[in-house]
């Protein structure tokens, strides 16, 4: 009866090891969300992301990175997550989704002494719109046909339309903040237009067990309800 039952118990086994595999989670430098502090990577929402792992005992490590590689290494890699991600229709289907975590306005800067209207998304189908690579701003503007001009450093891009190299840049702002602001172009590069308004997720690699994905939902439901959440939030509030 050993020797019967013995590969129904190394295939039980071999269940319980995947499903104890560290998760890899990866993200960008953009604080106040996710930036490198002195004992690793903290900010606001790498603080939820700690807090759902540390509810439901999950083992995972948090890493920096270039944000097109962080998004691709989750795309591609098994037990992998990135976050903050843009839960866009053209992702759905690439990701297990974990959120949302929060939300954000996608939102058009220019100069202040701007001279063409821009009343609606479709005025700017004309401009040339500066973007960051692998972001979601740059595919959903790209999809539609806008003329889009990516860098590898998003903070380029105000300097390209203080330059007139470019018409407009493509912003991602948390719902209800100022947006970015640098003292070499504050008030003359500001916000013309709210063109979509998303929410953002801890996205995962399909590989990741639908089982931990509704146990880490579930935690982050928890923490909301109990104010866990806001408290969180609030820590990062200048």
């Amino acid at each position: 009866m050993r020797f019967i039952f013995l590969p129904l118990l190394l295939a039980a086994a071999g269940a319980d090891a995947g499903a104890a595999t560290p998760l890899n989670i990866v993200t960008e430098h953009a604080p106040p969300a996710s930036m490198q502090g002195p004992d690793g990577v903290t900010g606001r929402e790498t603080d939820k992301v700690r807090e759902m792992m540390a509810r439901t005992a999950t083992s995972y490590k948090i890493e920096l990175f270039p944000w097109k590689r962080a998004y691709l290494m989750a795309q591609n890699q098994a037990h992998t997550c990135v976050y903050s991600t843009s839960r866009t229709p053209e992702r759905e289907k690439l990701f297990k989704w974990i959120g949302p975590t929060d939300e954000a306005e996608w939102v058009l800067w220019g100069r202040a002494d701007h001279e063409f209207p821009l009343k609606t998304l479709e005025d700017a189908r004309k401009l040339r719109i500066g973007t960051y690579i692998g972001d979601a701003r740059d595919e959903y503007l790209r999809s539609r046909g806008f003329n889009v001009e990516p860098v590898s450093n998003d903070l380029a891009n105000p300097q390209k339309v203080l330059l007139k190299r470019i018409d407009l840049w493509a912003v991602g702002m948390r719902t209800g903040s100022p947006g970015p602001s640098q003292q070499e172009w504050a008030d003359k590069v500001v916000p013309l237009l709210v063109f979509n308004r998303i929410k953002v997720y801890l996205a995962c690699n399909p590989s990741v067990p639908d089982e931990l994905v509704d146990k880490l939902n579930a935690a982050l439901a928890e923490m909301r309800r109990d104010g866990s959440l806001a408290r969180l939030e609030r820590k990062y509030e200048h």
